[in-house]
């Protein structure tokens, strides 16, 4: 195992097995920013040009595997648009673009929360391996505010639409168990052996032809950043229409004070 690349919030390994560990190094939450989605996309766009490497495990150092933006301290709405130049609105959801456009299979090992965008980013793997501890939520309704990173187009598409609205209009968490039976995970294992699952799922795939792999997932993904693009555009005028409501500010405030928020409409 080698390490590769130099990429600030992640640490980038790759193996002579052809399999590239790409972790996220981002506090025990990894709670995401424009700097480690960047550095994701940095990631997998120079990874697609290694010969070495032919599937990635994407994997977290913390406690979750992504909580989401930390709304809790203040942060600015994810995703929402910025001072600085982009094609879409948002430089952040940029980032998921090029994430989504990436050639190389990848394999989640999710070993926590997926909360929020988090969810969004832990839908970017083409397979989810999980373990108990692992819960996911599409929590945005939770804190008064729209889903983003494209979730109201990758979420229906991977689960259907009826389990995807479900999880939207409530705001609930999904254990680990139900989305293994929903399809939002495809395998379910202890936490002791999630990596070492993730890595076998990918060696799997590793061994066969890296060419016809990368042509078939580019057939099967047709589109794919396209509708993603078309997703967070919508999802960003929304979310800038609801940004300041008194309810998204309740919802915030109930989160970070770990009550059930009281919204009022507005």
């Amino acid at each position: 195992m080698a390490k590769f690349g130099n990429y600030k919030l992640l640490g980038v390994d790759l193996g002579d097995d052809y399999v590239a560990t790409v972790e996220m190094q981002n506090g025990d939450l990894n709670f995401f920013d424009l700097e480690m989605l960047t550095s994701l996309a940095d990631c997998f766009h120079d990874l697609d040009k290694e010969p070495k490497c032919r599937v990635l495990v994407l994997a977290s150092s913390g406690r979750a595997f992504c909580a989401g933006a930390n709304f809790a301290s203040g942060t600015r709405a994810e995703g929402l648009s910025t001072s600085k130049p982009s094609t879409s609105g948002s430089p952040l959801y940029d980032q998921a673009v090029r994430m989504f456009s990436s050639k190389k299979p990848i394999v989640g090992a999710v070993n926590g929360a997926a909360i929020g965008g988090g969810l969004g980013l832990c839908l970017v793997p083409d397979f989810r391996v999980a373990c108990p501890e692992a819960r996911l939520a599409c929590n945005f309704t939770q804190l008064g505010f729209h889903p983003g990173f494209g979730l109201t187009y990758t979420l229906p598409a991977l689960i259907g639409q009826q389990k995807a609205w479900n999880m939207m209009y409530t705001g609930r968490r999904v254990k680990a168990e139900e989305a293994l039976q929903m399809g939002l995970v495809d395998r379910l294992v202890p936490a002791g052996k999630l990596r070492a699952t993730a890595h076998e799922m990918a060696l799997e795939i590793a061994s066969a032809g890296p060419l016809a792999v990368m042509s078939v997932r580019e057939t099967m993904r047709m589109g794919l950043p396209e509708k993603v693009r078309a997703a967070t555009a919508r999802e960003l005028q929304e979310q800038n229409k609801l940004q300041g409501t008194e309810d998204m500010k309740e919802g915030i405030k109930a989160t970070a004070e770990r009550r059930p928020a009281k919204f009022v409409g507005r």
